[in-house]
């Protein structure tokens, strides 16, 4: 598969505007992964493996945790995404970090590692199975795997309700799941995890109501917008369809007792056996 087939593979493309996005979805979602993290045994001087790590963002975070003394091996398909994250290593001065360009699917994951961290990378893999025994393969025994996959994604909606962005949620869906993948995907991997070796030891539910004057509420609204514009451009939706979304998204936006519900996510920490 050529670089370009690859950088169009992604849901939401590879482009600046898509970098921009992660970094607010980084943000928001930052002081609960860091908690989880250190929860789950991250520290000083241990190894940790960042599974589809997209521009870098967690890649940093996990560099700094563990220090000099540790090291991070982030593994991304993305050529722009994994150059991205090395400028932005060497712009922090990290000599800890090493990036792999390669195809989750296809390839071996480097190393032996304390940490596994996979965040909404489940959902979009052809093979679920596959994903899992390599992550288990990656891991010391008693190493964690971490995983932020969506348990119901349909709890995606703004209240009151607008039937544009409803409509964009099942358009969404549909969509994803006709590329191979699995929006509600939490469910299995509780099953896949165990037969891989890895037993499960929390599973904690994550779901917000955000306001307009939440900077979460950015999060969701930022990949309706972006979201919709890109099943235009796969030829899924028309552009007044698209506007619609945005104007509802606007006057949504507008009012300050709307809320904006985030699609239910299963946070699963497992560790691996012997």
């Amino acid at each position: 598969m050529s670089s370009t087939s690859t950088e169009r593979d992604y849901v939401l493309g590879t482009h600046d505007a898509e970098i921009d996005r992660l970094g607010l979805q980084h943000r928001v979602w930052r002081s609960t992964v860091l908690e989880t993290w250190t929860r789950a045994g991250l520290r000083r001087g241990r190894s940790a493996l960042d599974v589809g790590a997209g521009p870098g963002l967690a890649t940093i975070d996990l560099a700094e945790i563990v220090g000099p003394e540790g090291h991070v091996t982030a593994v991304e398909r993305s050529a722009r995404f994994a150059e991205h994250g090395r400028a932005q290593c060497r712009a922090r001065g990290l000599q800890n970090v090493e990036f792999h360009e390669l195809d989750l699917m296809t390839d071996a994951l480097p190393g032996v590692h304390d940490l596994a961290w996979c965040r909404w990378v489940a959902c979009f893999v052809s093979s679920r199975p596959t994903l899992v025994r390599k992550i288990s393969q990656a891991l010391k025994p008693g190493g964690v795997a971490v995983f932020h996959e969506y348990i119901d994604y349909r709890t995606y909606r703004v209240y009151p309700p607008r039937q544009s962005v409803d409509e964009f949620v099942r358009e969404a869906m549909a969509s994803w799941r006709d590329a191979g993948g699995e929006p509600d995907v939490a469910p299995e991997l509780m099953t896949l995890l165990p037969a891989a070796g890895l037993r499960v030891r929390e599973t904690t539910p994550r779901l917000w109501a955000a306001t307009p004057q939440d900077e979460r509420w950015n999060w969701p609204s930022s990949y309706v917008r972006i979201g919709s514009q890109r099943l235009q451009e796969l030829g899924r939706v028309t552009p007044a369809w698209v506007e619609g979304v945005h104007r509802d998204l606007r006057e949504a936006q507008a009012d300050p007792a709307s809320r904006f519900v985030t699609p239910l996510l299963l946070e699963i920490v497992a560790e691996k056996v012997g």
